[in-house]
């Protein structure tokens, strides 16, 4: 078991909390940034957070902020990390175009107060340094299938403040002999993902138009292709970047490419039925085409499901297209697999089906509150 002291940007998250757990399981101390906000925001950590007696000598949480230089530069100063994962972001592409300043300061400069608390602290040669760099710096792609090689072509307030942070890490990794990685990650999806991401937008919100609880799911550009592999398998490679000899960059893929419009039909048949795509651009709409009633009798019990073949439930709404579309994302993680022997344990079909028994049990227990109120 390590020693190892680790300080985690963004704990909170779903990264975060997948991190957390597998640092853990390795006997790492870990330390974790958040920012002081009114509404408690450490769901995904609780586990650790009220179970003083079993890890209070392991895992700690510290108030602060990418945008406060001073406070990483105490908190780094406090803790001498061995490692730091910065997986804090304003980490939302749509957001970014309404907050473009808020998201540079964050995703961009904040890395680099990160960096230069490290070295400003001499801890240049201790602590290595892990940077959560996106799929998103590819943009308007430069080819079919994007590697570490490929040019980037960013088409966001987002990814341009992640460019920035990208070239830091390597910037100061040449500079200053600095240990600093970075993991160009394509969209990793789970059960804790925030619903304003689109995954877990549609299997939360399918769920619950089955039990009757919401009406319609609505949605940008179904036509976008994208990578989706699962978080917990994404950590992983995080922590191996770190623990080799030499820092690189790599891409973290599935390999795979899934439009919009398809996790959707799977999302459906998981719960137990299909749907029809009638119309095009924005009067597209998703209707339902058949039920499983072997499927739907299984997971709802009598009378719970509220949907028959014919309801109008996907609705395009142009508010979700982006000023600047990214209409394909497929990575190419050849340099994972042959230098860290790294390939993701959980498929596509598996990803989505975890998250919508999860959004059905969310919603099953939803619908059991509202029938006591």
């Amino acid at each position: 078991m390590s020693n190892k002291v680790a300080l985690v940007t963004g704990i909170t998250g779903q990264d975060g909390a997948y991190l957390l757990k597998l640092l853990m399981s390795k006997g790492y101390v870990v330390h974790g940034l958040r920012r002081r906000v009114s509404v408690p925001t450490t769901q995904r950590i609780d586990e650790y957070i009220f179970a003083p007696q079993e890890h209070h000598n392991e895992f700690h949480l510290h108030y602060g902020d990418l945008t406060d230089g001073l406070s990483l530069t105490r908190i780094i100063q406090r803790i001498q990390p061995d490692e730091i994962y910065n997986l804090g972001a304003q980490s939302h592409v749509h957001v970014s175009f309404d907050s473009p300043e808020y998201t540079a300061d964050v995703n961009g400069l904040g890395t680099l107060r990160i960096l230069e608390a490290i070295r400003n602290l001499d801890l240049t040669h201790k602590t290595r340094f892990y940077q959560a760099s996106t799929s998103e710096l590819y943009g308007k792609i430069q080819s079919p299938q994007q590697s570490e090689s490929t040019p980037f072509y960013p088409r966001s307030p987002y990814a341009v403040a992640k460019l920035f942070a990208y070239w830091t890490v390597i910037n100061y990794r040449e500079a200053y002999g600095l240990y600093g990685c970075n993991g160009i990650l394509f969209n990793h999806e789970s059960a804790m993902r925030g619903t304003s991401f689109v995954t877990r937008k549609i299997t939360y919100t399918l769920s619950r138009i089955a039990y009757g609880l919401i009406d319609k799911l609505y949605l940008g550009n179904m036509n976008a292709l994208r990578d989706w592999g699962h978080a917990r398998d994404y950590v992983e490679m995080q922590w191996l970047m770190l623990q080799q000899e030499q820092p690189e960059d790599y891409v973290i893929a599935s390999g795979e490419r899934r439009s919009v419009r398809e996790f959707v039909e799977v999302a459906a048949r998981e719960i137990g039925f299909s749907i029809e795509w009638r119309g095009q651009g924005v009067d597209e709409v998703g209707l339902v085409s058949e039920v499983d009633p072997e499927k739907i009798g299984a997971t709802f019990g009598k009378g719970r499901f509220k949907l028959k073949p014919g309801d109008e439930i996907v609705n395009i709404d142009p508010y979700y297209f982006r000023p600047t579309e990214v209409d394909v994302l497929w990575g190419d993680a050849s340099k994972a697999r042959e230098k860290l022997n790294w390939s993701p344990k959980t498929s596509f079909l598996e990803l989505v089906s975890e998250m919508v028994a999860e959004d059905l049990e969310q919603a099953r227990k939803q619908v059991v509150v509202n029938q006591y109120e």
